[in-house]
C-alpha cells in the first residue's frame, strides 16, 4: 500500500476538501468490468468473423471503443471502427436481430448469464476507501452507464451503502447523454445536493475520466485496472492509483479493523 504522504500533497488535500464521492461501478467498486469484457467478446468475436471484418475482436477494442460507455453507444463505436453500419432498431429488439439494439441486448444476456453463474464481490480496497470516506462524512453515490447497475450492486451486497444510484436505465429515461458527456455525473452530484466542484469522480475508464474533466468536478481520480496509468492521465485524471486503498491512511484502516473486531466480539458475546 502506498502511503498518502507519498502522493502529491496538493491532490490529497483536495480530496479531503470535497463533500461528495461519485463512484463508477464496473471496475471501480466491483470487478464486473471483467464480466463485461467477457460478454462483449462473446458477442463481437463471432459477429466480426461472420461479417468478414478485420482485425479480429480483442480486449484492446473493449478499452478503446466500449469501456465506460452506454451499451448501445459501445456497439455503435465498435461497429464504426470496422466500417460496419447497422440500423439502430429499438431497445425492445430481440437479441438475435442484427441491429444496434439487438446486438446490445445479446451482450446483456451474456452478461446476466455470467453474473448469475459466477456472482461478484466488491474490491476489498474499494470497500476500505468507501468506509473511509463515509466515516469522514462525505456523501457517496454510484454513477454507472450500465443498465445492470442495481442488479450488480445487489449481487455484490453493497446496494444499501448508496442512497443515490444513477444507472443506464435512469439516464436513458431522462434522455441524458452518456459518458464521456458529464450529464450523468452532474445528476449524481445534484441528487446528493452538491455542485460538481464539491465532488470527486472515481473512474477506471477513459470515457468516465473525460466526463469528470468535462464537468469541472473538484477532483478526477483514476483507478488503473488495465487501461494504463498514462492513458488515464492523458484523458484528464488528476491522479491515478492502482487500488483505492492507497488513499486510506494506515490509521484509518487500523480503526476499521478494530471496529469490525469489536462488533464481531459483541455479536458473539
Amino acid at each position: 500500500m502506498i502511503s498518502p504522504q507519498n502522493l502529491h500533497a496538493e491532490t490529497f488535500d483536495r480530496l479531503h476538501s470535497l463533500r461528495g464521492v461519485l463512484f463508477d461501478l464496473d471496475g471501480v467498486l466491483t470487478p464486473t468490468a471483467d464480466v463485461h469484457m467477457h460478454a462483449w467478446s462473446r458477442l463481437f468475436t463471432p459477429f466480426l468473423e461472420d461479417q468478414g471484418a478485420s482485425p479480429a475482436y480483442s480486449d484492446a477494442d473493449y478499452f478503446e471503443y466500449i469501456d465506460g460507455k452506454p451499451r448501445y453507444d459501445g456497439v455503435r463505436s465498435l461497429l464504426a471502427s470496422r466500417g460496419i453500419t447497422l440500423p439502430d432498431g429499438l431497445p425492445t429488439d430481440a437479441p438475435n436481430l442484427e441491429t444496434v439494439c439487438g446486438l446490445g441486448n445479446r451482450k446483456n444476456e451474456a452478461f446476466n448469464e455470467t453474473l448469475a453463474e459466477e456472482g461478484v464481490a466488491p474490491y476489498t480496497g474499494s470497500l476500505e476507501f468507501l468506509d473511509y470516506v463515509t466515516s469522514a462524512g462525505l456523501l457517496v453515490a454510484v454513477v454507472t452507464s450500465s443498465r445492470n447497475g442495481e442488479l450488480t450492486l445487489a449481487a455484490a451486497g453493497i446496494r444499501d451503502r448508496f442512497k443515490v444510484v444513477v444507472d443506464g436505465l435512469l439516464s436513458a429515461s431522462l434522455g441524458l447523454a452518456g459518458k464521456p458527456a458529464p450529464a450523468t455525473y452532474e445528476l449524481g452530484a445534484e441528487l446528493l445536493g452538491l455542485t460538481p466542484a464539491e465532488c470527486v469522480v472515481v473512474e477506471d475508464a477513459q470515457s468516465g475520466i473525460q466526463a469528470g474533466r468535462a464537468g469541472h468536478f473538484g477532483l478526477v481520480l483514476g483507478v488503473d485496472r488495465g487501461v494504463g496509468r498514462q492513458t488515464l492521465l492523458d484523458a484528464g485524471a488528476d491522479i491515478v492509483v492502482s487500488d483505492l486503498d492507497e488513499l486510506v491512511p494506515a490509521s484509518a484502516t487500523l480503526t476499521q479493523c478494530q471496529n469490525t473486531t469489536s462488533a464481531t466480539t459483541e455479536a458473539n458475546a
